[in-house]
């Protein structure tokens, strides 16, 4: 299926068939991988994202800085947290949350007009 939908249908993949089951395992992980760690292990889906939009999709740049962004992300996250209601510490997970859901909306509205 990388190399097209012609192609991997003419080697017999049923292309639809298999982008809808690979799509719903895919979302079932992750939502068992966020319902365990929480909003907080959002971020580890959130940086790969960002890291992708800015530098693209070579993985020998994209996993190490991903790895840094997703840490920078989480102490600014935590960081804001903790300074925005100066007495009050609110949870981390509603800013990573603040940063995740608009970045997420985005993807899925960009990705309406593409492959799917």
């Amino acid at each position: 299926m990388g190399a097209g939908d012609e192609t991997a249908k003419s080697m017999g993949v049923q292309v639809e068939r298999t982008r809808i089951i690979t799509m719903v395992l895919a979302s079932l992980l992750v939502a068992g991988i966020v319902c365990f760690t929480g909003t907080i292990g959002f971020i580890g889906l959130v940086a790969p994202h960002i890291c992708r939009m800015v530098i693209g999709g070579d993985n020998r740049f994209l996993i190490p800085t991903s790895g840094l962004v997703g840490a920078i992300l989480l102490v600014a996250a935590d960081t804001v947290a903790r300074t925005i209601m100066a007495p009050v510490i609110l949870p981390v997970g509603i800013m990573t949350a603040y940063l995740g859901v608009p970045l997420f909306i985005y993807l899925i509205l960009r990705g309406r007009g593409g492959y799917w």
